[in-house]
Formats: structure tokens, sequence, C-alpha cells
């Protein structure tokens, strides 16, 4: 097995941590935290999918690469818009998730060529999104403890995912067959960092303010 298939799989692996942390902390979650925890089940069967996909005789999985993005920007669409307490706000959400989920719905006529315009666009909305969400959260009157705040680990996660492949996602497509799975490295160490952080954030329990 190659370096590379190596990190593959341990990113997939990665994305159970979350579940785990969903299912363990379930009953003391608040309703977006259960959101979260929902996405990351379909997000680990999904990168599953595409790791068994080849070795069942698939060689192109990219289809499920633009279903998976999709959803993506549905969920976190809904997450976003539940955590955001200001009408302008959610407001704004709406308005950047429908964005950015046209460009990813029409180029899906590309359906076997890796979504980079629509992983593009999506990772700009999560950066402003998460920015965002960050101010709320820093600017709020009330004292929290932000670390306990299962939202702000989520967040961060977030962000430092997205910042991060925005521009792996934007040269993909011009970067050689060959040579990407090398460059996806980026991704799969970013995506196991990540998970670290989204599971950080499903075993925190919702904070009363002070």
């Amino acid at each position: 097995m190659t370096a590379e298939r190596l990190f593959d799989w341990i990113s997939t692996a990665s994305g159970f941590l979350p579940v785990l942390a969903f299912i363990y902390n379930y009953v003391w979650l608040d309703k977006v935290s259960r959101i979260i925890g929902i996405f990351f089940i379909v997000a680990f069967i999904f990168d599953l999918t595409l790791q068994v996909l080849p070795l069942a005789g698939f060689a192109n999985n990219i289809p499920a690469v633009h279903i998976f993005v999709i959803i993506n920007i549905i969920f976190y669409g809904i997450i976003y818009y539940e955590a955001f307490f200001i009408r302008r706000l959610k407001t704004l959400t709406i308005v950047l998730t429908s964005l950015a989920l046209a460009i990813a719905v029409y180029f899906t006529k590309n359906l076997f060529t890796f979504p980079s315009e629509a992983n593009t666009a999506s990772s700009i909305v999560f950066i402003v999104l998460s920015l965002i969400y960050f101010y709320q959260l820093l600017s709020r009157q009330e004292f929290v403890h932000i670390e306990k705040q299962g939202l702000f680990w989520f967040n961060a996660g977030v962000l430092f995912y997205s910042s991060i492949n925005i521009f792996l996602f934007m040269l993909i497509n011009m970067i050689p067959v060959g040579d990407r799975p090398f460059y996806f490295i980026i991704n799969n160490i970013t995506n196991i960092i990540a998970n670290l952080l989204y599971t950080t954030a499903l075993l925190c329990r919702p904070q009363k303010l002070a």
C-alpha cells in the first residue's frame, strides 16, 4: 500500500471519531449539535463508499463526490442558519448557501470530473460564514466559555479545513491525474485534524450563559 492510499484510509477512519462522539454524547446534545452529528454519519458513509468503489471495480468515483458536495452544502447551510440568531445573518446564510448549491448542481454536468468549482464555491461560503460566526460568538454581551461550546469547535474545524483546501480545490483539475494522490495528502491531513475538532465539538455539552 502506498503512502497516499494509507493516508486515504486513515483520513476515512478518522471520520468515525465524530460519529462515536455523537452516539456517546447524544442525550446531552442540543438541536444544532444533533444535526451536526447526523451529517457526520452521512459523511462517514460517503467517505467509506469512496474508498470501497475502486475496490469493487468502479474506476471513477467522482459522481459520488458531486453528490456529497451538494449534501455538504445543504447540511452546513442548515447548521449555520440555526447557529446564527440575528435575522440578517440567517438571510445571508440562505443566500450564500443557495449560490454555492446552484454552482454545485450546475457543474454536475461534468459528472465524471472532480467538482473543483463546486468545492471552491462552497469553501468560500464556509470560510465567510465561519468567520461571521466567530464574530457573533466573540461579540456576545453575556459571558460564555467559548472553549466549552460545541459550535466553537465545529466552526474552527470548518474554517481550518476550508481555508487550507480551497487552493487545492481550485487547482486540482490542472494537476496531472497521476500526481493528484500526492497532493490529496494535504486534504487527508487537514481532514484528520478537522475530524478531531468535530469530535471535540460533539463531546461538548450545552453550557448555560453566566
